[in-house]
């Protein structure tokens, strides 16, 4: 398998030179076939902490999160790396990329000139003041001081590179002094705040309004978001909502839905934790934790729904683990992945503390289901289940996950891990 990887990415540097400019962000990549659940060999591992953010840039992995040690796929060399690293995409081999970082990095966009953004909980970049957000280069891991974005609080959580624009989202309330509750977009080069564009979200009641998590779709013009809110501007949207982004502003869409309005268990201001537009752009997948305590509620679920049309919406099809979290999805076409600490898939009837329903199957920390009726796949490749999967990367060969334990496919992945695409 190494072999015919390493052949495939002759070819590839061939056709797509790996210093490039970014490409425009789009969904998931479509595969043509469910992964592989024997992972490959030659992964680094992450040896303490939590993978939270992957991105591809050229032909480079970067990975980002809450870690201190990475070492190479055989273990026999370790490298400090705090809480942000990269390796090759064909090959495993960690690269020197090593900016200094003082806090966890939740997110992570591809850049122009073979550099990446970098959005999270951190205060300052190689002893820089960098509140929130970054652009480093890769060749050198030094800061773009010409970016000059912070965030006011709190952190940033998810972000999306396209062109000339960054969108970020999380639990901020302004960025370079101009308010904006949770969701921002940017200049890209500048960091230089979109002046004509907000969302106006509100949480009215709640602690703190933010974005857990947002999607671009693959033509650019749809932005759906999902978090601890309730309006946008005047209009009621209970923890998820739909824009066209499209134009200079932030304009909400007559899309909407009331299946996230009943509550989980307390405490929770949201329980949705990831969103992803499908590779055509027509629907969408939310995971979401929550404590189930219904069937009849979306807690500690993964739903679809359909974005093509205005109007209230429900869900095409609900996927309930019974009482366990589901925080990160992919879609490829053939599959949705979905990723938690999850051990059963098809369970609407089991509970957490009785057990697996009536037709319940194991799905232990990551499985697949079918992207048009949300059945369980066979796909099974097992993983210990820890918190869950934080992150998934779909790149041309295959599947990268990032979580918080060291086994995958019941095989030793610190905390990182690739399933390829069958004969890849």
């Amino acid at each position: 398998m190494r072999r015919r990887l390493l052949a495939a990415a002759a070819v590839a540097a061939v056709a797509v030179p790996a210093v490039a400019g970014a490409p425009p962000a789009t969904a998931d990549t479509y595969h043509p076939t469910v992964v592989s659940a024997n992972p490959v060999d030659w992964t680094p591992h992450v040896l303490d902490g939590t993978v939270w953010s992957l991105a591809l840039v050229g032909d480079t992995v970067v990975v980002g999160g809450a870690f201190t040690k990475v070492t190479d796929s055989s273990r026999r060399q370790v490298y400090a790396r705090k809480n942000v690293f990269a390796f090759g995409l064909w090959d495993g081999e960690i690269r020197t990329f090593a900016p200094q970082v003082d806090g966890a990095v939740y997110s992570l966009a591809a850049g122009p000139d073979h550099s990446v953004y970098l959005g999270g909980a951190f205060k300052s970049v190689n002893g820089a003041a960098q509140r929130g957000l970054a652009r480093v280069s890769l060749f050198d891991s030094g800061r773009y001081a010409s970016f000059g974005a912070r965030v006011n609080w709190g952190d940033v959580r998810a972000i999306v590179s396209r062109g000339d624009q960054l969108y970020a989202g999380g639990t901020f309330s302004a960025v370079n002094g101009v308010q904006r509750v949770g969701l921002v977009r940017l200049n890209a080069q500048s960091g230089a705040v979109d002046q004509g564009f907000d969302a106006r979200l509100a949480g009215p009641g709640l602690k703190r309004t933010r974005v857990e998590h947002f999607d671009v779709s693959p033509d650019g013009r749809k932005l759906i978001a999902v978090g601890a809110f309730l309006r946008s501007g005047t209009a009621d949207r209970t923890q998820i909502a739909l824009f066209d982004v499209g134009g200079p502003a932030a304009a909400l869409t007559g899309w909407y839905t009331d299946a996230f309005k009943p509550t989980c268990m307390q405490g929770f201001d949201t329980y949705l934790r990831q969103v992803k537009f499908s590779p055509d752009g027509t629907y969408i997948v939310v995971a979401a934790t929550g404590r189930a305590s219904s069937a009849q509620k979306l807690c500690d679920s993964a739903a679809r729904f359909e974005t093509r049309t205005a109007g209230r919406q429900n869900p095409t099809w609900v996927q309930r683990t019974g009482g366990d979290s589901l925080y990160a999805v992919a879609i490829t076409g053939p599959a949705v992945y979905l990723g938690g600490h999850q051990r059963w898939f098809d369970n609407p009837y089991g509970t957490d503390g009785n057990g697996p329903g009536p037709g319940a199957v194991s799905r232990p920390g990551i499985g697949a289901v079918n992207p048009n009726t949300g059945k369980a796949l066979e796909w099974n490749p097992t993983r210990s289940r820890g918190v869950g999967v934080r992150a998934f990367l779909v790149t041309r060969n295959g599947l990268l996950v990032g979580s918080d334990t060291d086994q995958l496919g019941r095989e030793y992945h610190g905390r990182l891990g690739m399933f390829p695409l069958p004969n890849s």
